[in-house]
């Protein structure tokens, strides 16, 4: 039931206070903030809008939960990630005063690509945030504009690129912020640490997923592939783990009076299309300029060029060289062998994973693009060598395909050291709620900010 805006306006109200700025300190009481988490999977609806026809007739600006009784309140999180600008734009429902509020539901959309392509035009990159900030206008009642928050968290991205440059375009997307009809906290703009993005994926998974419910600790590993920075988070189960560990990759934090200490870490540099280059040999070379980096990776006969990042690359196959499986394995590993750490213990354990990992599944059929599925790391491989043996005859909507498969299989196998027969659950939704972090960092915003109880 969707109601007409006037009623709408009229019965359903927000809770509103204020509270200390959010804190990025994993040591922070995650308990209450991720409790919320179990609340929402139960129940709620993700609604998407892909195309610019998505939500007409289905999902207009008077949206506005079924049960106009309850105190409704909202959350906007854009996700700037290397390749995309994403928005989530999240609806919560506290039926009672000291109630744990719950999901009522997430709409989605994104445009390509992300703000690092804009790293010389900052004022360009903050207009295609200003265009999503209407998908929130159209979702969100007007009654309730001053009182919704809403963040940007950048990722990988921005990590790459100098400084100067990404604080230019944090600037001025702050200015659209400000310009924007919704609350703006201290810090609403800002480049999020790469452990800290693995860390809210693995408390978002296990707890729609149920595994965080009670006492138990028998949880999913998650691991998380963009296209500048790849991430690997788990909890480990043996002492030996922990001890053989560098530091800087375990964090520990509370949750329902039991502490978690997360083996977690992000490699910047080794998500998919920052792997593309370096297996190009491109991130060896000064300037780019009428060259043309060469790949076994790539069909023989194709030439052209490739954008990321804001820079234009020329690529193309080896025009008398090697081309195939083997040749080009022996490419993608030198990218990774030697360079991530290789816990033992996950030879032997289960991950969810996300992103490009689903992504590639999907083009290949290994599973069902919308369903996902269960594959063996080996399954990997054996798809990347039906691909790449038969370059001059596979049919692709991406010529980095073989590229993409085979990095993929060495990244799991030679860089982290999964077993093949790993078992791997490739999902983009968990009880229809996006998988990533998005969500629980926007519980923990609103958490922060006094705006739910």
């Amino acid at each position: 039931m969707i109601l007409p805006l006037q009623e709408c306006e009229q019965h359903c109200c927000s809770s509103k206070g204020s509270g200390p700025h959010p804190g990025k300190d994993m040591a922070t009481p995650w308990g209450a903030v991720f409790f919320l988490l179990m609340i929402a999977c139960a129940g709620s609806t993700v609604f998407y809008r892909e195309q610019q026809t998505w939500f007409e007739g289905v999902f207009l600006s008077s949206m506005c939960p079924a049960n106009v009784s309850a105190s409704t309140f909202y959350g906007i999180m854009f996700d700037a990630g290397s390749t995309g600008t994403r928005i989530h734009v999240y609806t919560f429902v506290q039926k009672a005063a000291g109630q744990l509020p719950f999901l009522e539901g997430e709409i989605f959309d994104s445009v390509k690509p992300g703000l690092s392509a804009f790293a010389d035009q900052p004022k360009q990159g903050a207009q295609t945030v200003h265009a999503l900030l209407e998908v929130a206008k159209d979702s969100i009642p007007r009654s309730h504009w001053k009182r919704t928050p809403v963040v940007l968290k950048a990722t990988a991205g921005l990590r790459l690129l100098p400084e100067q440059k990404a604080q230019a375009l944090l600037l001025e997307v702050e200015e659209i912020f400000k310009m924007s009809p919704f609350l703006v906290p201290d810090d609403s703009v800002s480049i999020m640490d790469g452990s800290y993005e693995g860390i809210l994926a693995w408390v978002t998974v296990n707890f729609l997923t149920g595994q965080l419910h009670g006492h138990s600790q028998e949880t999913m590993g998650t691991l998380d592939l963009g296209g500048a920075s790849t991430q690997i988070t788990f909890l480990p189960q043996f002492s030996k783990t922990l001890e053989q560990t560098p530091r800087d990759y375990l964090t520990s934090f509370e949750m329902f009076n039991s502490t978690f200490k997360l083996y977690t870490h992000s490699y910047l540099g080794f998500g998919l299309k920052a792997a593309r280059l370096a297996t190009l040999g491109a991130l060896e070379t000064e300037g780019t300029d009428g060259h043309t980096f060469r790949s076994a990776c790539l069909p023989r006969w194709l030439e052209a060029e490739w954008i990321f990042g804001g820079v234009k690359y020329q690529y193309g196959g080896n025009q008398e060289g090697e081309m195939g499986f083997e040749p080009c394995y022996a490419e993608v590993l030198r990218v990774v062998q030697g360079k991530l750490h290789q816990p033992e213990e996950i030879r032997g354990s289960s991950f969810y994973a996300f992103s490009y990992y689903y992504d590639r599944a999907a083009d290949t059929h290994l599973i069902d693009y919308e369903k996902g599925g269960v594959l063996k790391v080996e399954d990997f491989e054996r798809k990347a060598r039906e691909v790449c043996d038969n370059l001059e005859s596979f049919t692709s909507g991406s010529p980095f395909l073989c590229m993409d498969l085979s990095y993929i299989t060495a990244l799991l196998k030679d860089g982290f050291g999964f077993a093949d027969g790993t078992l791997l659950q490739l999902t983009k939704k968990v009880n229809n709620i996006e998988t990533g972090w998005a969500l629980g960092a926007t519980f923990h915003l609103l958490q922060s900010l006094g705006i739910s109880s």
